[in-house]
């Protein structure tokens, strides 16, 4: 109610309010009636409150817009669709025109709109005669965020402006959220520049979002860079834009810079920040959010962010120690420590979590389902895999999805059974994408069968899809700053302690028989040549730079962007033996915690 009375003229609020008091003042000891309409609409609860419009009518009396306007509002938050068409026939029926009418109009616009019912409020919109700011903001918004009509808002803000209405900020917050190229969101900025609503706080925040969302990096940092005055909103915005387009490094910059100008943060910069710690494996960093995020230990959306970091991280005494704590959890909660602890290597307490989550009566979801068939995929657990996959529907009316398949055929493919891949693959109502490829070819590999048939068939078919194998890449974090290593790649600043340090490795773990495994190199080339490829993987040159930094007694942590191959891995092995370190690889399908010579995933990825 006061959003909608803040967006008339201050002129015709007050009459609106006059006039309003004046009819209760004039009726309300002559009609109790009213009066208790006008209280129920204000107090609730609605039903008793509808109950009473068919009296009004039949005694000639007509409720003020204002009382209408709160009942509308109460009609969103308590009743349903049909609650709110009741009150929409009476007030076609029985209420003032005018400035009332108007205002109670929109409301109902609103309304419709609220209850997803956007035809009902596209029909009502063109009943309307005159239609002001209110009306046509609550139609292009609606549209805006409607999935398949987010065109039609653009052209109803075209037909606004012919209208001769003026767009007011929120207008524009809203429809930025349509445009889905940089052409149309230069376009919206110039004419918010032009009308003079650049200086907005929600507006800007709306433009930075809109240029984030499109990977126009330069774009949002050059509308936050023409900031005024200092605005947390907007400060949030080019953060959480930063983290969404992976830019960690970026987002944790400006989150300090934020601190060093004095604001403090609140829970969307927390969640935004503890996002990049986890795309950049930065769990230090994550410690340090944890510490801002106690303050909120009762919002579930922030817990939930900082038990995925710790998770993804390959932390999982910190997200069990975390998860034991939370005062609530929901399917977001348990989905995500059930895929860390499976990602994680530990598919048997994954599975016993998924147990306990059933117990406690909270539904899975999809998300849930790809972890739990993930467990069983990296744990060998066919039959149970196989159970889970055909009985979800059934269970948990969850249909399977591109993921569920793509963990189908992982499952089989880790397991031998690649006739039952294929005919997985054959079966699904898609067209399999490069992961489901990228999954079958990394069986064919794992069990090296068919690797000339199967695998160089689907190679092809991948290339005549137009993808390209990317280069190997790994990070790690050291003193808060993220190093990269590129397979191959020697233009890092100490590559030449690098190289020195991972040829010391290599002798020593050479004595506790390791041989290249030359077979993981694909290109038709002689063994030294596969030798030296193998030698400068992404994740060796980075494990080399962290043994000459890294404390004593302090795991390192590396993140890659693809699988780690089985070179690398027996070369892991051998390192954390022969160097006494606890060595965690995230590649982007799961967690290899070396410790000792031995792996987490049994050998088995």
């Amino acid at each position: 109610m006061n959003s909608l009375f803040k967006s008339l003229p201050r002129n015709r609020l007050a009459a609106t309010r006059r006039s309003s008091r004046r009819y209760l003042h004039a009726h309300s000891h002559l009609h109790p009636l009213l009066a208790t309409f006008s209280r129920l609409c204000a107090e609730g609860p609605l039903h008793p409150a509808l109950a009473l419009l068919p009296d009004l009518a039949a005694a000639g009396l007509r409720a003020d817009p204002v009382s209408l306007c709160r009942l509308v509002k109460l009609c969103v938050r308590q009743g349903t669709a049909n609650d709110g068409r009741l009150i929409h026939r009476h007030v076609a029926h029985e209420a003032p025109q005018g400035v009332g009418g108007l205002f109670v109009s929109n409301s109902l616009v609103s309304m419709y709109a609220k209850f997803g019912l956007l035809d009902d409020a596209l029909s009502l919109f063109d009943e309307i005669p005159e239609k002001n700011v209110v009306s046509w903001t609550t139609v292009v918004a609606a549209l805006a965020n409607t999935e398949g009509r987010k065109e039609e808002a653009l052209r109803f803000l075209v037909a606004m402006r012919r209208d001769g209405v003026a767009p007011n900020a929120y207008t524009f917050s809203s429809v930025l959220g349509a445009c889905d190229t940089p052409r149309l969101v230069t376009a919206m900025h110039a004419s918010i520049v032009k009308i003079g609503l650049d200086s907005d706080v929600f507006v800007r925040s709306s433009l930075i979002d809109a240029y984030m969302k499109l990977g126009d990096l330069d774009g949002g940092r050059y509308v936050f860079g023409e900031m005024v005055t200092g605005d947390l909103v907007v400060w949030n915005s080019i953060i959480a834009g930063f983290a969404q387009s992976g830019d960690g490094v970026g987002a944790l910059d400006l989150f300090k810079r934020m601190k060093d100008a004095g604001f403090s943060s609140n829970q969307g910069t927390l969640t935004s920040v503890l996002r990049a710690c986890t795309g950049m494996v930065m769990l230090e960093v994550g410690r340090q959010v944890h510490a801002h995020v106690l303050k909120y230990d009762k919002d579930l959306i922030l817990q939930n962010a900082l038990l995925d970091m710790y998770c993804k991280c390959g932390s999982l005494q910190d997200a069990d120690a975390l998860f034991c704590r939370m005062s609530q959890r929901d399917v977001i909660s348990w989905s995500t420590m059930i895929s860390g602890l499976a990602q994680n290597g530990r598919s048997a307490e994954a599975l016993r979590v998924f147990d306990l989550m059933k117990s406690e009566d909270v539904a899975p979801n999809h998300i849930t389902m790809i972890g739990v068939l993930f467990a069983c995929s990296h744990a060998g657990l066919v039959e149970d895999g196989q159970y889970y996959f055909k009985s979800m529907e059934k269970l948990f009316g969850i249909k399977p999805e591109r993921e569920h398949y793509n963990c189908m055929v992982d499952l089989l493919g880790r397991a031998g059974k690649l006739d039952e891949a294929v005919e997985i693959i054959h079966g699904m109502n898609f067209e399999p994408d490069s992961t489901i490829w990228r999954t079958l070819l990394g069986a064919c590999r794992m069990h090296k069968m068919l690797i000339l048939q199967h695998a160089e068939k689907t190679w092809k078919v991948m290339r005549d899809q137009g993808v390209q194998k990317e280069p190997g890449r790994s990070w790690i974090e050291l003193e808060k700053q993220v190093h990269v290593f590129i397979a191959g790649d020697l233009s890092h600043t100490c590559s030449d302690s690098i190289v020195e340090e991972l040829n010391r490795l290599i002798g020593r773990i050479n004595a506790l028989g390791y041989v290249p495994q030359t077979e993981f190199v694909l290109q038709d080339l002689g063994n030294e040549q596969k030798e030296d490829l193998l030698k400068y993987h992404s994740e060796k040159l980075a494990i080399a730079f962290a043994m000459m930094h890294t404390m004593e007694g302090k795991p390192i942590r590396i993140m890659k962007n693809l699988r780690i191959c089985g070179d690398c891995h027996a070369f892991m092995k051998l390192v954390s033996k022969s160097e006494g370190k606890v060595i965690i690889i995230r590649d982007p399908v799961r967690f290899h915690h070396f410790h000792d010579g031995v792996c987490s995933c049994g050998d088995y990825w």
